[in-house]
């Protein structure tokens, strides 16, 4: 990892637990914790990327969940909507593109929560 990356992802690390301390995205102690906790896991699971498209891609996420949360106050990731026709019963060609749908429309907060 190069240096600049490095210290992007420590800056990132330490304003997301200033944020959850300082209360800007809540004012409860549960909701705080969830970003601690919540934090702490995606930064450890991701830690031993080395592929700079990936760390850039975990670092636009980062910046994107702190953002959405500074914003509407609310830590936790905003409801990922289907597309049209999202939800097809079919099997085959059509079930395929209905999966590549719904990947395609994966917004980059939520990249790294698995499909639910």
């Amino acid at each position: 990892m190069a240096l600049s990356t490095r210290s992007t992802v420590l800056s990132l690390y330490i304003r997301v637990f200033r944020i959850a301390q300082t209360g800007a995205v809540s004012d409860s102690a549960a909701e705080r914790r969830y970003i601690e906790q919540e934090a702490r896991s995606l930064f450890r699971q991701n830690q031993q990327l080395t592929d700079p498209e990936s760390i850039r891609r975990c670092i636009e996420e980062c910046e994107a969940r702190i953002e959405i949360g500074l914003h509407y106050r609310n830590p936790y990731p905003r409801a990922a909507y289907l597309p049209p026709l999202g939800l097809a019963t079919q099997r085959g060609r059509r079930l395929r593109a209905q999966q590549r749908l719904r990947k395609q429309a994966k917004p980059v907060y939520l990249q790294s929560h698995d499909d639910t």
